[in-house]
């Protein structure tokens, strides 16, 4: 997927740990192959490739997963988009090479495939079909998420009742530590991202965090993260991170992008609606802000 996975199982001895283990990096993989766009023959690129010709059977789980994104979609009325994969590399490439931002007409212009309302789902049939020629999908968003939580799913029917999936940065964390406290999740620091500015003690939750500070570039002094606003086709600013804590991993993993696209202050109103959904927002000038019901140590 493009990302590291650290697993952690707390288990009886070294040998169940690396056996349970094992099995959760099979289930990630499983889902790789089903969700990458760097295979040719993954369910992700039979889609893309028949963009405007016609629907593509997939999996039922698949499906089901692309159903959902169109729901996040809806709720944060377009911010997050499964279809943003129709931007051009060329566009954005969030490498030392670049010195100047796209026009916004050049950026508009790129952003008109993006619409998951394009994406036709049939229930019966189990197909997906992209509407217009050129439109790619993309799982980038909520995929990793997805993977962490899946193999979650795989250790608890094992029995194991203790571990942290760590997809990186995503993490989906269950059970106690083997001296029966919380496990202790540190909240990265967007200027240092090896610190915590803070720490939570949580379990049975999910965490992700969307930052400026892993990709990004500087153009005359400013710097311009690689979170791509899916209406303009330009990156945003103002805010250095977004971390979400949810009762599961793709439903953070989902959220954390587009509520820094949404803004602090209509990021924070979605949140607060959203049962069992809490937030934590660092702006530019370092200035935090949270959701309700959230204590900071």
């Amino acid at each position: 997927m493009g990302n590291n996975f650290t697993i952690t199982v707390v288990a009886e001895n070294e040998q169940t740990g690396n056996e349970n283990i094992d099995l959760a990096i099979k289930e990630i993989s499983r889902i790789e192959r089903l969700l990458t766009t760097f295979k040719e023959d993954s369910q992700t690129n039979m889609i893309n490739e028949n963009a405007g010709v016609c629907p593509v059977k997939v999996d039922q789980e698949v499906f089901n997963l692309i159903e959902r994104s169109i729901g996040i979609s809806k709720i944060t009325q377009g911010a997050f988009d499964i279809s943003y994969g129709s931007i051009d590399k060329s566009l954005w490439n969030f490498d030392r090479t670049m010195t100047k931002l796209p026009s916004a007409e050049t950026a508009k212009k790129m952003v008109h495939l993006i619409d998951y309302r394009n994406i036709i789902l049939n229930k019966e049939n189990t197909t997906v079909f992209l509407k217009e020629k050129g439109m790619r999908i993309g799982f980038g968003g909520i995929g990793k998420g997805y993977a962490a939580e899946m193999a979650k799913q795989v250790l608890l029917k094992q029995n194991v009742k203790s571990g942290i999936i760590n997809a990186s940065g995503d993490l989906s964390i269950w059970g106690l530590q083997p001296n029966g406290k919380n496990w202790t999740i540190g909240v990265a620091n967007p200027d240092a991202p090896n610190a915590a500015f803070s720490y939570m003690e949580i379990s049975n939750k999910a965490i992700a965090t969307s930052g400026n500070y892993e990709k990004f570039v500087t153009i005359n002094g400013k710097k311009y993260s690689h979170t791509i606003n899916p209406k303009t086709g330009l990156p945003i600013t103002g805010i250095k991170s977004v971390t979400i804590i949810a009762s599961n991993a793709e439903f953070a993993d989902a959220m954390a992008t587009p509520i820094a696209i949404m803004g602090i202050k209509a990021g924070l109103f979605l949140i607060d609606q959203i049962p069992d959904l809490y937030c934590i927002i660092i702006d530019d000038n370092n200035k935090i802000y949270t959701s309700n019901n959230i204590r900071l140590k």
